[in-house]
């Protein structure tokens, strides 16, 4: 592989991109620089932040550069979600997909993003049968957290450590 390319809207996946490149030795790149240093075609792994079950840039990076993984960030917890993106997202088989958690940080966002998280958080306090998974979602948008960290990254250091 040639490097690690991500798409951050906050910093969550730019923090994961950068524990990645430290635990594999591969330089790490945003989207728009990775256009500078890696050549069309080349094998890269692609980190994307997660909304509305979109992996952001992933289609851009997918016509570019050949994925050999994708690791997803977004707010569920780490190894979540898989199937669901997969569909989503069109990501063949062949292509390995993890999920990590990142976090939130609503100062930082911006437009739609900043509208659905408000959006969100009103649905969910207007409920009145919240369910463990609607209360572990809430307190998570309404607390600005960060939920990177290198253990969250242990099922793909274990792909890759096998497949350099």
């Amino acid at each position: 592989m040639k490097a690690i390319v991500y798409t951050s809207n906050t910093g969550h996946t730019a923090k994961y991109a950068y524990i990645l490149s430290n635990e594999t030795n591969l330089p790490a790149y945003s989207l728009k620089e990775g256009k500078k240093y890696i050549k069309t075609g080349e094998d890269i792994i692609y980190l994307g932040w997660v909304s509305a079950n979109t992996i952001k840039g992933y289609k851009s990076a997918n016509k570019k550069y050949n994925i050999s993984a994708v690791c997803a960030i977004g707010l569920c917890e780490t190894g979540a979600q898989i199937p669901e993106l997969r569909k989503i997202n069109k990501i063949s088989n062949d292509i390995l997909l993890f999920t990590m958690q990142g976090g939130i940080d609503k100062p930082k966002l911006r437009g739609i993003n900043k509208f659905m998280i408000k959006m969100l958080i009103k649905s969910l306090t207007s409920q009145n049968n919240r369910n463990e998974n609607d209360e572990r979602m809430l307190r998570m948008i309404t607390i600005d957290k960060c939920y990177v960290c290198k253990e969250n990254t242990s099922s793909f250091m274990d792909w890759y450590k096998n497949n350099k």
